[in-house]
């Protein structure tokens, strides 16, 4: 019963309920991590991207993309058809919606317990910490630049191949890193599904007094990563890593 597309939708559902879920868990009122800060919420969004690669890999999905930028470089490379592309995001960017609304089920009681319609905004997806659209735009491009062409470096041949199992676990450490080193400026969506999914979410569900979705902002964090992951790929080919 498993495929590739059922494989990318779960794995991206697992990634949003434990990312989604460490922002909720850090920020809203009277959760027992509240102020956990931003170490905690990068931790949990490593864990969210090691666990959905496996979940993705064993549920039919060997590429394990979970995420559409990547997904976007491999068509690129002639790994997936324009048909098999444009489904696999369709079934990602839905995984994302499902790990949206399951964060809010989740949290039930907090929400009416936080006042602050951005902070419960920030549970679902991401914004700027100083709004400019071309800056913002250039900081996703360059965070999915060196995410999509790490895991290019990572995975080629001079590198050598990894033991089963480690190569999404090395993913996660990346992420985690990229959270570190570059994640404050938009909060480093660097992925189309992981923002736009949840982001439909939070407009759909009945979160008590929670504002606009800001969708002013949200081609930013979907064309970004897109264009980085163009970027990504001309990169690597150049340089014969792909």
């Amino acid at each position: 019963m498993t495929n590739p597309y059922l494989g990318e939708f779960l794995g991206v559902a697992v990634l949003i309920i434990l990312g989604n879920g460490v922002v909720a868990n850090s920020l809203l009122k009277f959760s027992k991590a509240e102020g956990a800060g931003w170490f905690n919420i990068i931790t949990g969004w490593m864990v969210g991207v090691g666990m959905g690669v496996y979940v993705a890999i064993a549920c039919g999905a060997p590429q394990a993309d979970i995420n559409p930028a990547v997904t976007f470089a491999k068509l690129l490379n002639g790994v997936y058809t324009t048909p098999e592309a444009i489904m696999i995001m369709v079934s990602q960017v839905a995984g994302g919606f499902v790990g949206g609304c399951l964060t809010y089920v989740f949290f039930r009681g907090h929400w009416e317990a936080t006042e602050d319609q951005g902070t419960k905004l920030a549970v679902f997806c991401t914004g700027p910490a100083i709004r400019n659209y071309g800056q913002n735009l250039l900081c996703e491009i360059m965070a999915t630049v060196v995410l999509i062409f790490v895991i290019f470096a990572m995975f080629s041949k001079p590198v050598g191949g990894m033991a089963p199992g480690f190569g999404p676990f090395m993913v996660a450490v990346l992420v985690w890193g990229l959270g570190a080193s570059l994640g404050g400026t938009t909060g480093y969506a660097m992925n189309p599904a992981r923002d736009l999914g949840p982001r439909l979410a939070h407009a759909f569900c009945p979160i008590p007094g929670k504002g606009s979705s800001d969708w002013a902002y949200a081609w930013v964090p979907v064309a970004g990563p897109f264009i980085g992951g163009g970027i990504a790929f001309g990169l690597a080919k150049g340089l014969g890593i792909l």
